[in-house]
């Protein structure tokens, strides 16, 4: 699912909601979490998981082409961690 096809959704399940005003809404909170992120802290949506930022430390790598060794710098990597209730969801008997 892509960002257009989650607001189509939200919107068709809200019809008293202009499409205008769920993608405005669905921005907004994607741009907080972006933003809570880009600071270091976590987000934490009960029951469908958390948002955190891991860092990498600098390292030695490889161009997989050539075996050439590369500096890799350090660097932060966005990571979600499944809550309870989506794992129990994701992994119920159908």
């Amino acid at each position: 699912m892509i960002k257009s096809e989650l607001v189509q959704r939200i919107a068709e399940r809200n019809p008293h909601l202009y499409q205008r005003d769920v993608e405005n809404v669905v921005n907004a909170i994607l741009d907080e979490i972006t933003h809570t992120m880009a600071r270091g802290d976590r987000v934490e949506l009960r029951g469908f998981g958390a948002f955190s930022v891991k860092r990498r430390n600098a390292r030695v790598g490889r161009n997989p082409r050539t075996g050439e060794q590369v500096e890799v710098d350090e660097k932060c990597v966005p990571f979600f961690k499944t809550g309870k209730e989506l794992r129990e969801r994701l992994n119920e008997d159908e």
